[in-house]
């Protein structure tokens, strides 16, 4: 993912954030906000042509040394590209080269409610952990989030 992506990906994300089922958020972030958050060498876009049809990135939950191998995904399709396999294309892509950079853990929280989400993280090896029982207000509701997680083969 390029600075020149952002549009794209911010459209995509808003997108998202419309679903009411994607995240907790309620406005794109602008592209210093997101770009500080996230990894800069674990963030993909998925182009079909020259357009973007989805975007993938990790961010690190902790900054403790210990928490070094351990980062959270993000994964975000078009509504024109949906059911298309962009989701898990860019899924399997950023797996393969966070376990390159030394990730050894992925999670990610998902509404229980979005079921396309789940399937997909299902799919390419992750594992619902528990449930985050009413972990946040969303719109006037007290939503939960399960947590997922994903860890690297290559760990004892």
């Amino acid at each position: 993912m390029l600075p020149a992506h952002w549009d794209a990906v911010a459209r995509i994300y808003a997108e998202g954030i419309a679903t009411g089922n994607a995240t907790f958020e309620t406005e794109v972030p602008g592209w210093e906000a997101w770009d500080g958050a996230h990894l800069p060498d674990l963030r993909l876009v998925a182009l079909t042509g020259s357009e973007v049809a989805g975007w993938a990135a990790l961010s690190p939950v902790s900054g403790r040394c210990v928490y070094a191998g351990v980062a959270e995904s993000s994964v975000y399709v078009a509504e024109s590209a949906r059911g298309q396999g962009v989701g898990r294309a860019l899924m399997q892509e950023l797996i393969r080269r966070a376990e390159a950079a030394g990730i050894w853990t992925i999670q990610t929280g998902i509404f229980p409610e979005n079921r396309v989400s789940l399937v997909l993280h299902e799919r390419v090896g992750f594992r619902v952990v528990g449930t985050r029982e009413r972990l946040g207000n969303h719109l006037g509701l007290w939503r939960d989030v399960l947590f997922l997680e994903r860890r690297s083969p290559h760990t004892g």
